[in-house]
């Protein structure tokens, strides 16, 4: 029996007591996985959702083979722009016209004072009126007197009048037809006096020459305004300056060493210094047959295709001559996308391309572009889809979501 209890003894394990440093280590061990997996557990719940972005595909075009051959610099000008003066001398009562105002053709812009002009109209009227009333007598005592010339002939012939007689009949009558003659001609002179008057009343009314914007407003009503300029300096010379915004074009001072590269038709691209990233397509209208000795250049003017209203007179403008001619067949194909998918990184184009749900960064080489298009060279293909718009913070590799623009 103490055998079997000895062998029982011997199968006891000796549990001896842990160290205290060797728990404390595991327990920092176990916090310290907790706190990774709650600071993971945070970083998932708190990241942001996919970004949403607009986007475009691009698409292929086909352009003319164009190459410029010579740049240069010039200003808008209005081919029909006038500084609206009255043809008399007269004090301004009424001005209705502002900057920026629109015109028509033969619109009112201003009334003079018409006080002599209208008396002087009156008068006019007055004295038609006596002409013609003098007139109407003279015509009634001229058949009166042509009656008693017939009488006077017939008594002669019977010998019951004399001869005497018949000439004062004949006199009185060839005076009076005289006279209705003088009479018409004074009756046509006041007729005349009258067209002119009004014609004068007229001329206090002054109108719009052509249609256009107001762009400068010079005068005032109780200013003195005159078709020629006063002494004193107290004498306006104009009420406004009207310009025709449809007869827009660019006026260029070319050197003349380089004029052999322009001509009537030529194509030419234009940017404006307020639009630096508008092109404005344009063609040569005409070349100026003169040189300036001064300045050795030659004048060339640039009409513009189509007109915009971003487009000012007097605007600063560069221009491009571009030789060849796209409807001579000389063509390529090239990716166009719209320019607000452009995006500038360090000096150099970029576009962000979405590619299974996430971006992609791609440096891009820009070609000469006209309208809201740009024309990307290389770094892009067709039927890629580019990011428009979104946030301002995108990155290369970003998840993004699409949504239609």
């Amino acid at each position: 029996m103490s055998e079997i209890k000895s062998q029982l003894d011997s199968l006891k394990i000796d549990r001896q007591p842990e160290p205290e440093g060797s728990r404390r280590g595991v327990w920092i061990a176990v916090a310290a996985v907790l706190l990774l997996v709650l600071v993971a557990a945070g970083w998932w719940l708190a990241r942001p959702g996919a970004a949403e972005v607009t986007v475009a595909v691009a698409r292929e075009v086909e352009i003319g083979e164009r190459q410029t051959v010579l740049n240069a610099s010039g200003y808008v000008t209005a081919r029909r722009q006038a500084t609206v003066s009255s043809k008399v001398t007269g004090k301004v009562v009424e001005v209705l016209i502002e900057e920026g105002m629109a015109v028509d053709e033969g619109q009112v812009l201003a009334r003079l004072d018409d006080t002599n002009v209208a008396a002087a109209l009156r008068l006019s009227e007055a004295q038609l009126d006596q002409a013609t009333a003098a007139l109407a007598e003279t015509r009634v005592r001229l058949a009166e007197a042509e009656l008693n010339l017939e009488r006077a002939e017939r008594l002669v012939a019977d010998r019951v009048a004399s001869q005497a007689d018949l000439d004062a009949a004949s006199a009185e009558a060839a005076s009076l037809a005289a006279r209705l003659e003088s009479q018409g001609e004074a009756v046509r002179v006041a007729e005349r006096q009258v067209a002119l008057g009004r014609q004068s009343l007229e001329d206090t009314v002054i109108r719009a020459p052509f249609a256009g914007i107001v762009v400068a407003k010079n005068a005032q009503p109780g200013e003195m305004i005159s078709p020629a300029a006063a002494g004193g300096g107290f004498t306006r010379t104009g009420i406004g300056t009207i310009v025709d915004m449809g007869s827009l074009e660019i006026e260029v001072d070319v050197n003349e060493a380089y004029i052999n590269r322009v001509r009537p038709g030529q194509r030419v691209t234009a940017t404006l210094d307020a639009y630096p990233d508008w092109a404005i397509p344009c063609e040569v209208i005409a070349i100026i047959p003169t040189a300036d000795r001064q300045k050795a250049t030659v004048q060339v003017r640039i009409g513009f295709t189509e007109l915009d209203e971003r487009v000012l007179p007097d605007m600063g403008v560069k221009v491009a001559f571009q030789a060849g001619d796209p409807a001579a067949g000389q063509s390529r194909k090239v990716v166009a996308l719209p320019r607000t998918a452009l995006r500038v990184e360090d000096g150099q184009d970029v576009v962000f391309v979405v590619r299974q749900g996430r971006l992609e960064r791609r440096a891009v080489k820009v070609g000469q572009s006209e309208g809201a298009e740009a024309v990307i060279l290389t770094g892009l293909t067709a039927g890629e889809r580019v990011v428009l718009d979104g946030p301002t913070d995108l990155a290369e590799g970003d998840e993004v979501k699409e949504i239609s623009g």
